[in-house]
């Protein structure tokens, strides 16, 4: 995502995890303010088909994903590795900003 430094990014992980102690309350704290403040649904395209992205959600031995649907078939995909569309959603920055802490 342009405009977006490493020190904005910073900012912005630092705001997601304030509270949080540890891996766990953090992917929470992360979880919590990405459905905060990214739109959903929006669609984007997975392996050239096109999903609708419902929310994001925190699933146990995957963390934070993208519940994604297509038809009447849902299937999470982490957030780390889902393409987002051009123009991306209203509050992308912060998945931006969640794949830069998880690097």
């Amino acid at each position: 995502m342009e405009g977006l430094s490493d020190q904005d990014l910073d900012a912005m992980i630092a705001e997601a995890l304030v509270d949080a102690y540890g891996e766990d309350e953090e992917l929470v704290g992360f979880q919590a303010v990405l459905s905060a403040r990214v739109t959903v649904p929006f669609t984007t395209e997975v392996l050239g088909v096109d999903v609708i992205v419902e929310e994001i959600d925190l699933r146990p031995g995957s963390g934070v994903v993208a519940i994604c649907r297509r038809g009447r078939i849902l299937q999470p995909i982490g957030l780390r590795d889902l393409p987002l569309p051009d123009p991306p959603p209203e509050g992308a920055e912060w998945i931006e900003a969640f794949r830069h802490w998880a690097l």
